[in-house]
């Protein structure tokens, strides 16, 4: 019987990630022909931008197509929670498409129907986030009129977090890999094996996606993708912890700590300035990196070089919360500490991370623009 598991998570796994790759590839030859299809010249020009030329961001679509056609293989006892997952996933990523495909959808409407999905989601599975590891708040987010509101926040926040984060190639894809692998750990630490397939199974597809796009960025997750992403795993986790009353919730924020640290950081900083929270910016940490390595090391006409890296660099910052997540899985207590130390770490380097362009930039010399970087960033 765990033979045939095994073989049955094998094949799902690898149709995944071949299905998520074909499609890409798919894509990529139809934007070719079909001009939509391939981006718009706005994208080019937005604050945000990472990128220099026209570019499909419709690798939701491959990953979205590989989740529906991996229902075949989904264990018989978790297939109702999954299914439910990715049906609540739906209206999201019809939302995101539809602003990858150039219809305006603004941030108060994407952020209503993440609600929206989010209920959908309560509703299927009658579970919310019930608990937060101490006593004396268990007794309260266990009623629905505490739990149900605290849930929509965090699976929006984390929802939009994806999307955030979503801005070098590889960043968000990989980020969703390795937090759904921390996920699947975890479930299988507390003899919850069959809710490690459903995660292994979304980190094939997102990686049959992320073959694509890093390091060259030949396609673009966008916001489907970015959404459904953020939304599964958010949901994932607390699965996880309404079937398994001894995996913390503070180990899950671990898990996708890099989203939510992200997001917190580029509320406090746009409220800070008095600016909408949804206004886009330049002053994420990837943004942050990726800039630096292009004024201290290199040139914007390099961006090939310094959008990937920048990715590369932000990896084992992005691992470390996870890995600490699943150490900490049924220890709520320590999961608790290490939210508060990986806290202080990334705001911290947040903070000086502008000093340090500017130290890095004395030691290298200036090209011709960073005198103007720098005066936005400090």
């Amino acid at each position: 019987m765990k033979d045939l598991s095994e073989l049955l998570l094998s094949m799902a796994v690898i149709s995944a990630l071949s299905i998520s790759l074909s499609v890409n590839i798919f894509i990529l030859f139809l934007a070719r022909r079909v001009r939509f299809l391939a981006g718009s010249r706005s994208n080019l020009n937005a604050v945000q931008a990472a990128h220099s030329r026209l570019t499909p961001r419709l690798g939701g679509v491959s990953i979205f197509f590989a989740l529906i056609c991996s229902f075949a293989f989904i264990s018989l006892d978790v297939s109702v929670h999954y299914f439910s997952i990715i049906f609540a996933a739906s209206f999201l990523f019809i939302v995101g498409l539809c602003e990858d495909l150039g219809w305006n959808v603004s941030p108060r409407k994407r952020i209503i129907v993440a609600i929206f999905s989010s209920l959908v989601a309560i509703f299927l599975l009658g579970a919310w986030i019930s608990r937060a590891d101490f006593p004396i708040l268990n007794i309260w987010m266990s009623h629905w009129a505490l739990g149900v509101p605290l849930t929509l926040i965090v699976t929006v926040g984390i929802t939009n977090g994806f999307n955030l984060i979503d801005g070098v190639n590889g960043l968000a894809a990989f980020t969703g890999i390795i937090s759904l692998f921390g996920i699947a750990l975890v479930a299988n630490l507390s003899g919850y094996a069959s809710m490690s397939q459903p995660s292994l199974i979304v980190a094939a597809a997102i990686l049959g996606f992320a073959l694509v796009n890093y390091p060259f960025g030949l396609i673009f997750l966008g916001d489907a993708g970015a959404y459904t992403v953020g939304f599964i795993i958010s949901w994932f986790a607390i699965d996880l912890t309404n079937s398994v009353s001894n995996v913390s919730v503070w180990s899950m924020l671990l898990i996708v700590f890099w989203p939510v640290a992200d997001t917190l950081m580029a509320i406090w900083r746009r409220s800070s300035k008095r600016s909408k929270v949804t206004q886009p910016d330049r002053l994420h940490f990837h943004q942050i990196v990726m800039r630096t390595l292009e004024i201290s090391f290199f040139h914007r006409e390099r961006r090939h070089v310094t959008n990937p890296l920048a990715t590369l660099i932000l990896l084992p910052l992005i691992s470390a919360p996870t890995a600490t997540g699943v150490l900490f899985w049924n220890q709520p207590e320590n999961a608790f500490v290490a939210v508060v130390f990986f806290s202080a770490i990334f705001t911290i380097t947040y903070t000086f991370s502008h000093w340090i362009a500017r130290l890095i930039r004395r030691r290298k010399g200036p090209f011709q623009e960073r005198r103007g970087f720098l005066a936005q960033i400090l």
